[in-house]
């Protein structure tokens, strides 16, 4: 399997694989500058028939990759998360350790859901998300595409979080918040449209 990406997020995610079984990995970066992380090769290039999880923490990175790459898309689950049987996870994504997502939830194409993060029954999370450590996310809220909750930020019941937004630590979201703002504090306050 290819991780397309040789970062921080992407060591991450080689371990991640390792846990779900994957022995041969290689890593993929345009521009290499080493040749390895741990025993694994760093590439230049991959071949359109190689399954692929794009290792970049970046949302409009991820979605700009999606949409170029022609490859299978993995989607990992670390074994220590707890996942409804009734909940949707879609292509691509990584969901990584202590995660929680109840029933009906759904969770799109490449996303990232990290560690110990929370999202509650009937809850929508678009594509290319990133829900960063300990988010915590009430039900049925919706979270729009490209969006990036910071560090323990929470999002009571029933909110609708727009399109590429970006949530700070630890921010308390108790209204909805429209596409494309910037929110911080307790309570959430927009400081950028």
């Amino acid at each position: 399997m290819v991780l397309y990406g040789a970062g921080g997020h992407a060591k991450v995610i080689a371990e991640l694989a390792e846990l779900n079984y994957y022995e041969e990995l290689t890593f993929c970066e345009d521009e290499p500058t080493k040749k390895q992380i741990w025993n694994y090769p760093i590439v230049a290039k991959i071949g359109n028939k190689e399954k692929c999880v794009i290792a970049i923490g970046n949302n409009a990175v991820r979605k700009k990759l999606a949409i170029v790459l022609k490859n299978a898309f993995v989607t990992l689950i670390h074994p220590q998360s707890q996942i409804s049987t009734r909940a949707m996870i879609g292509n691509g994504t990584v969901i990584m350790a202590g995660v929680t997502i109840n029933t009906d939830a759904q969770v799109g194409n490449h996303c990232i859901v990290n560690t110990n993060a929370s999202i509650d029954h009937d809850c929508i999370i678009e594509d290319f998300v990133h829900l960063s450590p300990n988010v915590a996310l009430a039900g049925t809220v919706s979270i729009g595409e490209g969006t990036h909750i910071g560090v323990g930020a929470c999002v009571i019941q029933g909110i609708k979080v727009g399109k590429w937004c970006t949530i700070g630590a630890g921010a308390v979201i108790i209204r909805d918040v429209p596409d494309g703002c910037t929110v911080v504090g307790n309570p959430g306050r927009i400081i950028k449209k």
